[in-house]
């Protein structure tokens, strides 16, 4: 038996309201869901920010030791080596002294550490406000500063100026000695009694000697006639067991490619040829 469409109207009208009341409760649901979200995210990170502040601080702290062994352990060690010990510790409480939340290292107190790191067996374990890395960066840059004030306190300002007549000997013998080198040229000199530096001599033979003929460059040379010029060499190489081996290589120098390989250990010449 079918309804009335008065009573239709009544039974919609009826269910409206639990319509509108589960969307409503849907909408408070969503809030309250990316809250909860928003409130795991924040503990999780909370979480990780604390493991890695633990870590960090792990790998930051020096490793202690007992008291009763570290005693055991300083009883067969010298004076002068307890005392150095003793210095270095001294330094960094005087650096900590110091009122600053990070501890602010004067090139002096660099030094000391550097020297007692130098002078002490045990100096990692006698570090407590800096890494032993640290102080090995600092020896290094130590280092590199005193050997390059000593090699500048002894190096001249400037270098003496080169007399006419020394001049005019180099310029002689660059006219006359044309296949000569400046090494040979800076011998020659040596054997008279005059000490020039070998780029001064060059500097001085391109003006003596006349300039040469233009004529075909090497690269000319090589795009010429390389396909019919071939090099070859002997390479020293060594095998697993250490033992000397010498390998004959053959290549075309218009494709610098290897025509041929060898491997031998007594190279002779019917094995080359």
């Amino acid at each position: 038996m079918r309804a009335s469409p008065v009573a239709q109207g009544r039974s919609r009208l009826g269910a409206q309201p639990r319509v509108a009341a589960h969307t409503g409760h849907i909408m408070v649901a969503v809030p309250t869901m990316v809250a909860h979200l928003l409130q795991r995210l924040a503990s999780t990170t909370r979480r990780a920010a604390q493991t890695l502040r633990r870590h960090l601080l792990a790998a930051t702290t020096p490793p202690t030791t007992p008291l009763v062994a570290g005693t055991l352990a300083d009883l067969p060690r010298t004076k002068p080596a307890l005392i150095l010990e003793n210095a270095g510790l001294r330094q960094q409480v005087i650096i900590l002294q110091r009122g600053r939340q990070t501890p602010a290292l004067h090139p002096t107190d660099r030094a000391l550490l550097v020297l007692q790191a130098g002078r002490l067996r045990t100096w990692r374990q006698a570090l407590l406000i800096v890494q032993p890395e640290t102080v090995l960066r600092w020896h290094r840059q130590l280092f590199t500063r005193f050997w390059r004030r000593t090699f500048r306190a002894a190096a001249p300002a400037h270098r003496p100026p080169i007399a006419p007549e020394t001049i005019a000997v180099i310029r002689e013998m660059a006219a006359a000695t044309r296949t000569w080198g400046a090494e040979r040229s800076r011998g020659e000199l040596l054997k008279r009694g005059i000490g020039v530096a070998t780029s001064t001599i060059q500097t001085y033979m391109r003006g003596a000697r006349p300039s040469r003929r233009s004529g075909q460059t090497w690269a000319t040379f090589l795009a010429n006639h390389g396909h019919d010029i071939g090099a070859a060499d002997f390479l020293p190489i060594t095998d697993l067991l250490f033992r000397s081996l010498s390998a004959f290589f053959v290549i075309e120098v218009a494709a610098r490619r290897v025509v041929h390989v060898g491997v031998t250990r007594h190279p002779t010449d019917a094995w080359v040829a």
